[in-house]
């Protein structure tokens, strides 16, 4: 894999994962957080009637916006979790993250996954992945010792669970890109960066 020196890479996030993920397959970026009200832009995406799938377009568009760079592409990347029409937002604390995956508990969630590159100000491109995730009907013991072994750490996901961790143990079957379960559908990416011009084809 080659990469070439311009354009530059930008990912709009303080996302630790997604930028593992981009390292790990081999790209050059630099990481800057993008400051977005997420919660007041869910709230109004919905009261004009908009779906997840355009919510999370338009949250990881704003993203990308923030980055003033007119040389790089800047990436940006949201992800909505839609269990039966309801969206769920990352857990505040622990408590709020044990209801919420007893909520999810044997039931089926997507995880609507935005991702959409701007260079020069101007959108270039856009994609969303939709995995499929089926939580097994685990019990409260489980739970409570999940929760134990994970603390804090699934604060920062909307799912309230890694699945590059223990979060594994709390399903049954997973479909879709295992970059877009975590927040960024990479094969695509990789994909319009080479028809790009950033990496070799």
């Amino acid at each position: 894999m080659i990469q070439s020196e311009s354009p530059s890479l930008i990912l709009a996030s303080q996302s630790s994962t997604r930028a593992s993920l981009l390292r790990a397959a081999g790209l050059r970026f630099q990481a800057r957080p993008a400051r977005v009200d997420e919660t007041e832009v869910k709230a109004s995406m919905r009261r004009e009637g908009a779906d997840a799938e355009q919510t999370a377009l338009a949250l990881a568009g704003l993203k990308a916006t923030r980055i003033r760079d007119v040389d790089a592409v800047v990436i940006g990347s949201d992800q909505l979790l839609v269990c039966d029409g309801v969206w769920f937002d990352k857990p505040a604390d622990l408590a709020a993250a044990r209801g919420q995956l007893w909520t999810l508990r044997g039931r089926a969630h997507t995880l609507v996954t935005a991702v959409v590159c701007h260079r020069g100000g101007q959108e270039i491109w856009r994609e969303v992945a939709r995995p499929l995730l089926r939580m097994r009907p685990f019990s409260e013991r489980f739970l409570d010792a999940y929760l134990a072994a994970e603390g804090e750490a699934i604060l920062a996901s909307v799912g309230a669970y890694r699945l590059e961790g223990l979060g594994m143990h709390l399903f049954e079957a997973v479909e879709g890109e295992h970059a877009a379960i975590l927040g960024l559908p990479l094969l695509p990416l990789l994909g319009f960066l080479r028809q790009h011009g950033v990496l070799t084809a």
